[in-house]
């Protein structure tokens, strides 16, 4: 595609703690859209890493306007999106009976909903959905499936302004999110007293990404401007009301990373060798914080 026009925005302070003083890490390709190269930072005092600078919220969503752009598309061309589709009815169906282990029916907000599938698992299952989804084209076939969806938090205060919930989920989002503090907040006001905050993000110290490195897929730049470990997640969240009462692992995850991972590497999706990382990688976490990506699960303080 065309070069997008560069509206860049650097950013000052560390998320987690605070600090202005940042080392290189890494600079990666956007090997989905744009081909274009972005840095990523390391703060100097807590180690947090970023996507530094970054596309200014005006035109960011250019980075999203591509098929292969799996999370925000039901295409099932190509042998990566086929397996990605098998995976995920399984996925879902563990993903809403791990909510159901901590509330058992409610109301569930779905944070970057996507296309809809999880609410809609979670509507089979009784529960009363809610989804936000920014991107016009995934909200559209959401609606296919008449869900309760919004575009941004603004809409569901407009809309539901009384409505607490007793769960919100991320799969996969809090490391788009732009407006980190804000929306924290509105997840601490909105969450109810004994609710559960769901988060599910790429791990980056696990072995698949220190192997592919700066091909590691799941730092997808400039999409992902935050990058997550245990210890950042569990500061940044305590620092905005929520504690952590447990982790879980996502092992499926590290064999499609490193489908992709390897395709940005080599130019080809070697599904051998992709499975064989993938598979080394789930055999070398030492515990669920060691996994390509990580569920945490929080409540209020």
């Amino acid at each position: 595609m065309e070069q997008i026009e560069l509206n860049m925005l650097t950013i000052e302070k560390c998320l987690v703690c605070g600090s202005n003083q940042f080392e290189p890490f890494l600079q990666c390709k956007d090997y989905t859209v744009s081909q274009e190269d972005f840095k990523i930072v390391a703060c100097k005092s807590c180690g947090f890493k970023f996507t530094n600078p970054r596309p200014e919220d005006s035109v960011i969503g250019n980075y999203y306007k591509a098929e292969s752009y799996v999370s925000h598309t039901n295409s099932k061309k190509g042998i990566v999106n086929k397996l990605y589709h098998i995976v995920r009815e399984y996925t879902l169906k563990k993903k809403v009976k791990l909510i159901s282990s901590y509330v058992s029916r409610g109301t569930i907000l779905d944070y970057g909903c996507g296309t809809g599938m999880f609410l809609n698992a979670c509507k089979v299952a009784g529960w009363e959905t809610f989804g936000m989804e920014p991107d016009d084209d995934a909200r559209k076939i959401a609606s296919e499936q008449n869900l309760n969806l919004f575009s941004d938090k603004a809409k569901i205060e407009t809309y539901v302004p009384e409505k607490q919930f007793d769960a919100i989920t991320l799969w996969h989002v809090l490391e788009h999110v732009t407006d980190m503090k804000e929306t924290l907040a509105f997840f601490k006001y909105k969450l109810k007293a004994n609710g559960v905050l769901v988060i599910a993000v790429p791990n980056h110290v696990s072995y698949d990404a220190q192997y592919y490195k700066e091909h590691w897929a799941a730092y997808d730049v400039p999409r992902h401007l935050h990058h997550f470990e245990l210890k950042s997640m569990k500061a940044l969240l305590d620092t905005n009301g929520f504690q952590l009462i447990e982790t879980k692992p996502m092992k499926f995850d590290s064999f499609y990373v490193s489908m992709l991972s390897e395709k940005y590497k080599t130019g080809s999706v070697n599904l051998f060798k992709a499975f064989k990382t993938g598979l080394k990688s789930n055999l070398k976490a030492n515990d669920t914080s060691s996994y390509s990506s990580t569920i945490y699960i929080f409540k209020h303080k």
